[in-house]
């Protein structure tokens, strides 16, 4: 049993948060590299030496961000034990909501027959779902409330430029969930560290649909309602935000890296995962792995890795585990828990 510091021990007001059980959900439909390959000038071997991915899963048309996160919902809360009216607070963490109001979040809440729960949609990108854990955890700690829903879930096919053959490869569809609660005897989640930095916001963005630049047939010619990325520069902060998020996290707790048993990454890119392994000197037996099978699916992407993590069996009670993660804003965070 590894040894740390909890340092939300010494406020005796609070009491421990724990994710009680996780679930995820991926479309059905699969598209290769080959399928890439036919759509835009590009090559399985160049995706692959560049990403690490192979494929990544697409949502139907009929599809929603909405109708990906439901199901994971249930999945987690079927892990835990959780029935609809015991939840308290739902928290979507997305870029892609159904819509812009309302939210995903009370959308999935009368879809589940959540009838007691507060709803709320966060929007952190790929950070979304560690953002959201931070926040979910006051609420239980503070004894506000005893049970609340996080998710993860992003329909990013709805806003990849299909023929922008540098981001179209990157990106998947998924969801994935998390149910908080105290559980005694145990310390779960004991620190989160968030960062922004919203003076490089241009380096990935979706200019189009807000109230800076509304919808009209100016900004869809433009091809400004789809995502854009500086790559290099995203690449290079997200190492640097990823690897101080992690010592951060670390040294609060007085853990070492070699404590920790699964280090889950934002899958946002094979590359970027191994140049932040190498600098916190972590094992590469320590680090999760699956943007292979589903590319980088923002918000959703460590949810779904923490799911499949505890179904394989990485992850056991007791172990120390890490979540570290990048996204637009630029926005970046870590999460320590003792599972």
């Amino acid at each position: 049993m590894p040894t740390f510091r909890n340092p939300r021990a010494n406020r005796p007001h609070l009491r421990s948060v724990s994710i009680t059980g996780v679930g995820s959900y991926v479309p059905t439909r699969v598209l290769t590299n080959a399928d890439l390959e036919r759509m835009v000038e590009t090559t399985d071997d160049w995706i692959r030496s560049r990403t690490g991915i192979r494929e990544r899963r697409l949502a139907a048309a009929d599809e929603a961000t909405s109708d990906l996160a439901v199901v994971a919902a249930q999945r987690a809360m079927a892990a835990a034990g959780v029935t609809p009216d015991q939840l308290d607070l739902i928290i979507v963490a997305t870029i892609t909501p159904d819509m812009p109001f309302p939210s995903t979040a009370c959308l999935v809440q009368h879809r589940l027959g959540a009838t007691r729960a507060a709803a709320f949609d966060l929007e952190a990108a790929c950070s979304g779902f560690v953002y959201a854990l931070d926040v979910a955890s006051h609420f239980v700690a503070s004894h506000t409330y005893n049970t609340v829903l996080v998710i993860g879930a992003e329909k990013m096919s709805s806003v990849v430029d299909w023929t922008d053959r540098n981001t179209c490869v990157l990106f998947g569809d998924g969801a994935g969930a998390a149910v908080l609660q105290n559980r005694p005897n145990a310390h779960g989640l004991l620190t989160t560290c968030l960062g922004s930095d919203g003076g490089k916001a241009s380096l990935l963005e979706l200019p189009g649909g807000g109230s800076a630049c509304p919808a009209t047939a100016d900004s869809v010619s433009r091809r400004l309602h789809f995502l854009r990325m500086d790559g290099k520069e995203t690449f290079k902060n997200a190492v640097n935000a990823m690897v101080s998020a992690t010592h951060e996290a670390l040294g609060r707790c007085g853990v070492t890296v070699d404590q920790v048993k699964c280090i889950i990454p934002h899958q946002a890119n094979q590359r970027i995962m191994s140049a932040v392994a190498e600098r916190i000197g972590a094992r590469e037996d320590q680090l999760f792995v699956n943007v292979d099978r589903y590319g980088n699916t923002s918000a959703a992407s460590v949810a779904i890795a923490l799911d499949e993590a505890v179904t394989q069996g990485r992850i056991h009670r007791g172990d120390l585990v890490l979540l570290v993660v990048f996204g637009a804003g630029l926005t970046w965070g870590a999460a320590l828990i003792e599972w």
